[in-house]
């Protein structure tokens, strides 16, 4: 088979810091990356999420926007400090107005909401009581994740509670690239291993309806054939693939990282963690090289040679994503979830031309080699239910600043003017062919 079920789930993806902008309204307080962006030298351009894609205030051209394109749902990012501004815990209804609100619009456009509570942007408050290296924080996020379930649970098809979490541990507490900027050993970054896992356990226990876990994979090819290499990315695919699923789905630490880890576990702590969802989300981009290292973290992670590369320089390798659709399929057998490719996509130079289009063919023949991929694991087995783009709109990229657009319909900055892409045009023809 070459096509996709009639009850397969389309969709397209966003982060709040990353559309929403209104950083400052409504009693929203700052969060980490308000904090890291405004910091000299953090972002490539200089840039922060202040304003974004203003999707505060332009949520419903955006709806209206998902509504042409024929998608199923919409997976979204709530934001902790808009919703909990400070340490007291008390929610902000003002906040909550605005998901209210966004929730609404998508419903009356006939489109299902997948609501992630976490999508990297810690409140500043909760950093300054120490973040993820503190135990507690596993405990706050639950009773933020009961707030926001119980205004929004009756129009929320499905949940998830944070957004890969090996970028969110590595980037921003190992390597110091991501808010909040830091370069732990990893002895201590191992807290923040188990304390992101026990906060997911713990709001999993009070999200009530369909429940999605999300993680991001990449195969590590070794940069060599070298021991020292084949030794590294045998390391990297623990760390990337195996860290932050082994607990979940089957209630253990991988045994290469437990003695690390092991410190920080208290008694109970992995039946918390350990609590299976409905579905298992899939993010995924590239396929990496590695390469053994001299230092706290023995590894180098390189793009492989070979392969045509996205603006971001990332290895455009289709077959990575149906090699790691078949390898959970097959690592995890009866304990794993349906699944759902959550993130997909690819960041290209796109402009806007004279006659007012934007011809983004090099993402058509990208999606459309990775759709391909997706149903070639599930012809060899494996159950997909559904496909998320990344992203609707061109958006605030993290680290990169506005440098790197991934959307489906171009973003101008200066004036907020959408112009869908001719991969918006694609997407919504090929939508449309499945039903």
């Amino acid at each position: 088979m070459t096509g996709f079920p009639p009850d397969f789930t389309w969709g397209v993806a966003a982060a709040a810091y990353q559309v929403e902008g209104a950083a400052n309204e409504d009693g929203r307080t700052p969060s980490i990356w308000d904090t890291f962006a405004h910091a000299e030298g953090t972002t490539a351009d200089g840039s922060t999420g202040d304003v974004a894609c203003d999707h505060y205030h332009r949520f419903a051209e955006d709806v209206a926007l998902m509504a042409d394109l024929g998608i199923d749902s919409y997976r979204l990012s709530v934001s902790w400090s808009r919703i909990v501004p400070d340490a007291s815990g008390r929610p902000n209804p003002a906040g909550l107005d605005f998901y209210d609100r966004l929730l609404d619009s998508l419903a009356d456009n006939g489109i299902s909401p997948a609501v992630n509570l976490f999508h990297w942007d810690l409140p500043q408050w909760a950093q300054d009581a120490g973040g993820w290296q503190q135990r507690d924080t596993a405990a706050r996020f639950a009773e933020y994740a009961e707030i926001v379930a119980a205004r929004l649970g009756d129009r929320v098809g499905t949940w998830s509670t944070i957004n890969e979490m090996f970028e969110h541990f590595a980037l921003g507490h190992v390597t110091g690239e991501h808010a909040p900027g830091l370069t732990l050993p990893l002895e201590e970054a191992a807290g923040v291993v188990h304390h992101l896992l026990l906060a997911s356990g713990h709001a999993a226990q009070v999200l009530r309806g369909r429940l999605m876990g999300i993680t991001s994979y990449a195969p590590a090819r070794p940069h060599t054939d070298s021991d020292a290499d084949r030794d590294a990315a045998a390391l990297y695919d623990v760390l990337q693939n195996r860290l932050f699923t082994d607990p979940v789905l089957l209630g253990r630490y991988p045994a290469e990282l437990e003695p690390l880890i092991e410190p920080f576990v208290r008694e109970g702590d992995l039946a918390v963690v350990h609590a299976p969802p409905d579905l298992w989300g899939v993010n995924y981009y590239s396929i990496n090289s590695v390469r053994a290292t001299e230092g706290a973290v023995p590894l180098e992670v390189l793009a492989p040679q070979g392969f045509p590369r996205t603006a971001f320089g990332w290895a455009v390798a289709p077959e990575g994503l149906t090699e790691v659709l078949t390898t959970l399929h097959e690592r995890y057998a009866e304990h794993l979830p349906p699944l759902v490719i959550t993130e997909n996509g690819c960041a290209y130079d796109d402009t806007v031309d004279a006659a007012g289009g934007c011809d983004d063919l090099e993402r058509v023949v990208f999606l459309d080699e990775h759709l391909a991929a997706v149903r070639a694991a599930m012809n060899a087995g494996v159950d997909v239910r559904g496909y998320y783009v990344w992203s609707l709109l061109d958006n605030f990229e993290w680290a990169e600043g506005y440098t790197k657009r991934f959307g489906l319909v171009h973003v101008d900055y200066a004036t907020q003017r959408r112009t869908p892409k001719t991969s918006f045009g694609w997407y919504r023809d090929r939508i449309a062919a499945s039903r």
